[in-house]
Order: C-alpha cells, then sequence, then structure tokens
C-alpha cells in the first residue's frame, strides 16, 4: 500500500504539469517533485539533499536512464528515502540547466549532456556532486545508480563542513566566468573573426566535412559563419574559397548522410561517427530551423541545386509534421519508437523491394546502400547515399534527370509505408526561441527558393506567438495545451527579433517592425548588464537562483548575446535608433 500510494503522490505531481518529458515520468514509482517552492520548502524542512535530473523528451540515454532505474521499485524507495527528487524539462527551464550543466563540468572536469543528474544542498540549491546517465549496474566504468545514491547520501551526512566550503569556492567560480569588458577606448575590430576562420580551418574534416572527430554535431553558426566569410571577400581579388568549401562540403557529407532523413527530410540531433552515418535519431526543431537557413543560403551562393533540394526537403517535413493547427511549429520527434532507438527509420532490403518493385531497387539500392552490408543494430539498413545519381545513370544509360525522378518516385512510396508504422513521441511543446529559429530559416528559404508558402508557414508561427506567448508587454517562453508559462528568456527575445526583421526581408508588416522593437526595449530594460554591458540570460525579475548567467559561445542554439548585438545593430541602422547601436557595441564589447 506503501509504495502505491507512492507512485500515485508522484503522479499527481507531475501529471500536472504540460510538459510531455515530465509527464513521461508522472507514473514512476520516485516521488518525483517539479521545480518549485514546494519541492524546495520540502528538502530544507526535512534536511534532506535534493536530486535533480534534467532532460528532455527526445532524448534516447533520458530513456534508458529512466527505465533502468526510475521505474524501479528498489532504486526509488532508496531516491524516495534519502532525496527530495526533482525532474526539470531543460526545454521549459534552460535557466536551471545552464547553471548545473557548468557546475556539473566544474566539480567533474568533464564535458555535461543529459539526462543530467546532481545533488544539490537543500538549503540554498549548491550542487555538491553529479554525473549525467548512471546505469543501473556497474557498466561502462560506471558506478550503479543505486550505490551512487548511498554514497552521496553517506558523503553529505559525513562531510557537511567540506561541502560547504566546496560549495562557496564553486559559487566564487560562477563569478569568474564572465570575461572582463574591453575598455571603451579600444577600437573594435575583425581579429575575433580572423582568429575564428584559423580555428575552423585547424578543426576542419576535409574528407568528410563537419569540425573535429565523431560524435559529429552539425554546428550551424559555424557553417553561416564560414559563409559569411567568403561572402565578405567574394568582391576581392582573392576571395576565401576555402571557407567555402569547408561550409558546402559540410552541407553536402551531412545531407548524403544518414544524419538527414532521407525519406522524410530533416535531421537528426548528431552523428555518432565521423561519417554522418548513423545519428541519434531525435529531430529537433532548433536544429533544423538553423539548418534550413543554411542550405538555402549555400543555394543562394552557389546556384547548386542540390543544396535547395536539401532545403525544400526539409521545410517539407516542418510543413507536414511539425507544424500545429494553430501556427506554432512542435519542438521535436523522439529518437525511439517501440522502445527502440532508430526503429521507425530503418529497412530491409527486401522490405523495400516489395514496395518499389524490382526495376526500382536496382536504382535504390546501389544508391542508399542497401546492396552493401547493414550499417546498423539488429541487422538492418538505415539510408544514407553510397552512389551519386551521376554514377548510376552512367552505369544503367539513363539520364541523370530520369534516376532522379524514379528515386523520387520511390522515396514518396517508402515514406508512405514508413507512415504506417508505429512513430517516435512528438513533443508537441511551442518553444519561443525554437520557434524564432524555424521562422528565420522558413523566412530566408522562401526567399531563397521563391516559396510564398514557406513564408506563410513562418506568418502562422510569428502569429501564434504574439496571441499566446506576449502578454502584458512580457514574452512567455513555452506553450502546451492551451497554457503559456514561464518568464521567457533571453534567447527568446532576441531570436524572436532575429526572425521578425528576417520575414519582413520577405514582406513588410509595420506592426510586427514595431513588435520588434517592444521585445528590443525589454531587452535593454530588463535584461541588459548596465555595469558591463551584454546581456544576462534571465530578467532583472526572474527567480532568484544560484547564478545569473552571462554567456557569449553558441552551445546546441546561438549564442543569445550574439544575436543580441546582431539584431540590435540591424534594427538600429534600420530605424536609425542609438539606444540599439549602443547597445550593440556594449554587448560587443562584453564578449570581445
Amino acid at each position: 500500500m506503501e509504495k502505491q500510494a507512492a507512485r500515485q503522490v508522484s503522479q499527481n505531481r507531475l501529471a500536472a504539469e504540460t510538459s510531455p518529458y515530465l509527464q513521461q515520468h508522472a507514473h514512476n514509482p520516485v516521488n518525483w517533485y517539479p521545480w518549485g517552492e514546494a519541492a524546495l520548502s520540502l528538502a530544507r524542512s526535512e534536511h534532506k539533499p535534493i536530486l535533480l535530473s534534467i532532460g528532455y523528451s527526445a532524448c534516447h540515454w533520458c530513456h534508458v536512464m529512466a527505465h533502468e532505474s526510475f521505474e524501479d521499485e528498489q532504486t526509488a524507495k532508496v531516491m524516495n528515502d534519502l532525496f527530495v527528487n526533482i525532474k526539470v524539462d531543460r526545454e521549459e527551464r534552460p535557466d536551471l540547466d545552464k547553471i548545473y550543466q557548468i557546475a556539473h563540468q566544474m566539480l567533474t572536469q568533464r564535458g555535461g549532456g543529459w539526462p543530467l543528474t546532481m545533488f544539490l544542498s537543500p538549503e540554498d540549491q549548491r550542487p555538491f556532486f553529479g554525473g549525467t546517465y548512471f546505469p543501473d549496474a556497474p557498466r561502462y566504468g560506471m558506478p550503479a545508480f543505486r550505490e551512487v545514491l548511498l554514497r552521496v547520501s553517506e558523503y553529505y551526512t559525513e562531510r557537511a563542513d567540506e561541502l560547504r566550503t566546496q560549495s562557496a569556492a564553486l559559487i566564487a567560480a560562477f563569478d569568474d566566468l564572465v570575461p572582463a569588458a574591453l575598455g571603451t577606448g579600444t577600437e573594435l575590430t575583425d581579429a575575433p573573426l580572423r582568429a575564428a576562420r584559423a580555428d575552423l580551418e585547424h578543426q576542419f574534416d576535409r574528407d568528410h566535412g563537419g569540425f573535429g572527430a565523431a560524435p559529429k554535431f552539425p554546428h550551424p553558426t559555424t557553417i553561416e559563419r564560414l559563409l559569411r566569410d567568403w561572402r565578405r571577400t567574394a568582391t576581392q581579388t582573392e576571395p576565401d574559397l576555402q571557407a567555402l568549401f569547408m561550409a558546402t562540403l559540410t552541407l553536402k557529407r551531412m545531407a548524403d548522410g544518414g544524419l538527414r532523413d532521407q525519406l522524410g527530410g530533416g535531421f537528426s540531433r548528431y552523428s555518432v561517427d565521423q561519417y554522418w552515418m548513423i545519428p541519434h535519431f531525435e529531430k529537433m526543431l532548433y536544429d533544423n530551423g538553423a539548418l534550413l537557413a543554411n542550405y538555402a543560403q549555400a543555394a543562394v551562393a552557389t546556384g547548386d541545386a542540390f543544396f535547395a533540394r536539401t532545403a525544400a526537403s526539409t521545410a517539407d517535413w516542418v510543413l507536414r509534421d511539425m507544424q500545429a493547427t494553430g501556427g506554432g511549429y512542435y519542438s521535436s520527434l523522439d529518437a525511439d519508437s517501440e522502445g527502440h532507438e532508430g526503429r521507425f527509420y530503418v529497412w530491409q532490403p527486401d522490405e523495400v523491394r516489395a514496395v518499389i518493385g524490382d526495376a526500382d531497387h536496382a536504382l535504390f539500392a546501389p544508391h542508399f546502400g542497401l546492396d552493401r552490408q547493414p550499417n546498423f543494430e539488429a541487422q538492418a539498413w538505415h539510408l544514407h547515399t553510397f552512389k551519386s545519381v551521376e554514377d548510376i545513370a552512367v552505369e544503367t544509360s539513363l539520364t541523370v534527370a530520369a534516376v532522379q525522378e524514379r528515386l523520387d518516385i520511390a522515396c514518396k512510396r517508402l515514406l508512405e509505408v514508413r507512415r504506417q508504422r508505429i512513430w517516435p513521441g512528438r513533443d508537441e511543446k511551442i518553444l519561443t526561441s525554437w520557434n524564432a529559429l524555424m521562422i528565420r530559416g522558413m523566412a530566408i528559404a522562401a526567399r531563397a527558393l521563391d516559396r510564398s508558402d514557406l513564408a506563410e508557414s513562418a506568418t502562422c508561427a510569428l502569429d501564434f506567438l504574439r496571441a499566446q506567448l506576449w502578454k502584458d508587454g512580457r514574452l512567455l517562453a513555452t506553450h502546451k495545451d492551451g497554457r503559456s508559462q514561464h518568464a521567457a528568456y533571453l534567447d527568446d527575445y532576441a531570436m524572436l527579433a532575429d526572425a521578425v526583421l528576417e520575414l519582413n526581408q520577405v514582406r513588410w508588416r509595420s506592426d510586427e517592425i514595431e513588435f520588434a522593437c517592444a521585445l528590443l526595449d525589454v531587452l535593454l530594460a530588463h535584461f541588459e548588464d548596465h555595469e558591463s554591458g551584454g546581456f544576462f540570460f534571465t530578467a532583472d525579475d526572474h527567480e532568484k537562483l544560484i547564478h545569473r548567467a552571462k554567456g557569449f559561445a553558441d552551445d546546441a542554439t546561438p549564442s543569445g548575446n550574439g544575436i543580441a548585438a546582431f539584431v540590435l545593430q540591424r534594427m538600429g541602422y534600420l530605424l536609425g535608433e542609438p539606444r540599439y547601436l549602443i547597445a550593440a557595441e556594449r554587448s560587443l564589447r562584453a564578449g570581445w
């Protein structure tokens, strides 16, 4: 009866949340709380440390840890006895995620990720130990999660003074994260851009595209930076053709690879190998918004129809599968279906042949590697371009156009069959910042591809955000099940203003420009660091946390400070508004 009661309580606490990620854990035997005063007060009153678990609904390893540990009665009992357990959706609360990811890196001297598992002091929510995924039994050189729980509880009980000293040092280290701003007497130059350009060439994979070794992420902001490096020099005696080569080779290899959904369009989050062949299969809106812009920009830069086709297929996937009836864009598609990662996407050659017939299979198999050894687990094939359309045309004495047409028809037929499978979960949260990235991508693609339907899609999404997430002169960060909530962050304001400006290069609406100005005015009033320049991630009236972050580096999404400086500069010149130009320069100096 006690376990049943605990399960009922945990269900009630998370079932009231709109986040699909939190709802996934509503039936765990763990007494999960959402982040909030109820959980924090309980931890203080019972003098129990907090176990903070941060993840998101499309995350494969989050699912693994949930199945192994959070659904296990014995593990849950240890968690409930020793800790106050809090679940956070990092997409709803990126403020919490940013703080505790940095803390994890400081404490462990290793990179972070999801699921993030942090142990916090009940008095002040300062972290004293952490990790990411822990297995249910000793594996991968890691201890079992249950053993971690027991050791952490013992350590917290026996070394309280030591933990307080460590905690104070950690907070001091947070304060040292932001470098001093560049003085007003120092001239701003292109030196950081030149340094970044040299560093990217050093990291570039000349065989397979991309930057660094596996796992490989798309890094669309890097690609756009290189396209801008090329464009800046395009009319000079020696244009930066190497920058164009690095950008376009990376785009080509990603689009040919398994990172891209060859049937349905869109890109997965990252590749586990250096060849872009096998991804982690979650498909995130933010990646696809930025990559849509990349491919559309590359189509304009090169005139290559390949990039235009890739942009079009990405946009079509969003229109078909990711836009809500009300206009906003959904957040993600899960990596898993039927309990297995990638099952929705992979094929068997005989299965393909039965759908498209022998004649088209003779073209399809060599193009997508079905005539080779299986490249995925359980002896399955994940589609990946191995032989070009041009080579197949030569071998079969067909024209390139004829081969492409037959492949396109085969892909459409297979896509229809695939749509009958059990789908991965779709996170139908509508996030302001991620919607802004897709609105921007749709606007750029609308201009590059001359497609008014993409501009209409972007307009519908913008109208939805203005109607549902702009309340009393302030933005909210997320919408789900008719509820808009959570005070918006720097990224929401900056990226949405940037998206509005990009969309108004397709067609002009004065009321939207006025809306963009209202967004920027909130940035200046509530987010700007008036002493050192730049912008904090949270507003001055946001919930007080252990640290108020002010970051300048891109991560999975572009830097909010970078986008703010960019759009303030453009809007400042467009409208002749000195306040915007001054704030843009102060942000550049702060991040110098």
